[in-house]
């Protein structure tokens, strides 16, 4: 078998360098989060409840491409942090809403600088950077509805 062959090849793998990716974008956010004593998943959490709040774990967990799972302990740390919180929808028990406290309002201006920060050091132009983000939006997308079709 010739090497083009081998689809069990690191390198013939489009999974691995998505993967690779992710966690260098993690290191490159952490050192510049760590300032707002944020993660990047709780960052993530906070640029969706900056945009809408109070949101539902669920809808939350959807705009993120997490389940509740994984999303409730993250919340119960930041509810814990001071930035959100967490309570019982009144029209449905069921349902809990997360939504900012005061703490978690303010660090939206601390964290205005985040983006340009990390575009900066990727040495990529605007129009790069707007082509990449395009082609991961895609797959994402592609990726999600696929993730319905296969399970």
């Amino acid at each position: 078998m010739r090497d083009g062959d081998d689809f069990l090849r690191l390198d013939r793998q489009i999974c691995f360098p998505l993967y690779a990716a992710s966690n260098l974008f993690g290191r490159l956010y952490r050192p510049v989060l760590a300032k707002l004593g944020l993660t990047y998943p709780q960052y993530l959490v906070m640029l969706v409840l900056w945009e809408q709040a109070p949101l539902s774990v669920g809808a939350l967990g959807e705009r993120l491409h997490l389940d509740s799972g994984t999303l409730t302990p993250l919340l119960k740390r930041m509810e814990r942090a001071g930035l959100v919180t967490r309570q019982r929808d009144a029209a449905d028990e069921r349902r809990v809403l997360i939504g900012l406290t005061q703490q978690g309002t303010t660090l939206r201006e601390a964290a205005r600088d985040v983006p340009l920060t990390l575009a900066g050091g990727l040495g990529l132009s605007a129009e790069e950077l707007s082509d990449l983000r395009a082609t991961v939006q895609h797959l994402v997308g592609v990726l999600a509805t696929a993730d319905s079709e296969v399970a």
